[in-house]
């Protein structure tokens, strides 16, 4: 029997490989203000913040001006071209399906703590057969601030009602590492999406992720 009790998930890089479709849907956004059409690999590397900090952050990398309105028209155009096809192109990393379906039976309640907007979390998750799977699943506007701000993950675990030490979360960002600091939890890193460059401890990294059926609460404490 597992000793987690729940375990939360940040969504994007973590449990899918989404950005395809977010590369598809920005690009929508960004040609409202004749912006440039930017490549999904391009766009990874902004991802975890949110989409509107997702914007930002790509147009001052590309040194490009910006106001608030054209920020804003951009993330309209995003969004709606995103709740229109959710999840066209976005695919599972490897064994991602059947473990968390493994944990789901081996009793353990599961959540997701997510920068994605709410509405198109909700609508990935029942475009993938994933809606059964989680108790609850929070966006980032779901909350008034959301990660790396810690209330954003507890939050999720007081609507799922979890006792303190029985869970953890896994990401694949520094985002979700100071997250799960700030908050107080043991934090795990998934080996794809951005994983590989958390500096975190040997303890705290996974294969895949049936291996938190056999990681102990205490271990994952040690936080690096």
């Amino acid at each position: 029997m597992s000793a987690w009790s729940a375990l939360i998930f940040d969504l994007d890089g973590t449990l899918i490989d989404s950005a395809p479709d977010i590369a598809k849907a920005l690009n929508v956004g960004f040609a409202l203000n004749h912006w440039p059409v930017l490549t999904a690999a391009h766009i990874e590397q902004f991802i975890g913040n949110g989409p509107r900090r997702l914007i930002i952050d790509i147009l001052e990398d590309l040194g490009l001006a910006y106001d608030e309105a054209e920020v804003q028209r951009a993330f309209d155009g995003y969004l709606q071209a995103y709740l229109e096809d959710p999840a066209g192109s976005t695919r599972f990393f490897p064994h991602v399906r059947e473990d968390l379906q493994a944990l789901r039976d081996a009793g353990i309640r599961l959540g997701i703590c997510t920068n994605k907007n709410h509405a198109v979390t909700g609508k990935v998750l029942e475009q993938l057969g994933l809606s059964e799977l989680f108790d609850v699943a929070l966006g980032a506007d779901a909350v008034p601030a959301c990660k790396p701000a810690p209330g954003h993950l507890l939050a999720v675990a007081e609507a799922m009602d979890l006792a303190v030490g029985a869970w953890a979360y896994v990401g694949d960002t520094s985002v979700d590492q100071r997250t799960a600091l700030d908050a107080g939890v043991p934090f795990f890193v998934v080996p794809w999406g951005g994983g590989p460059l958390v500096q975190t401890s040997q303890a705290q990294r996974l294969s895949r992720l049936v291996d938190l059926l056999e990681c102990s609460p205490a271990v994952a404490k040690e936080q690096k």
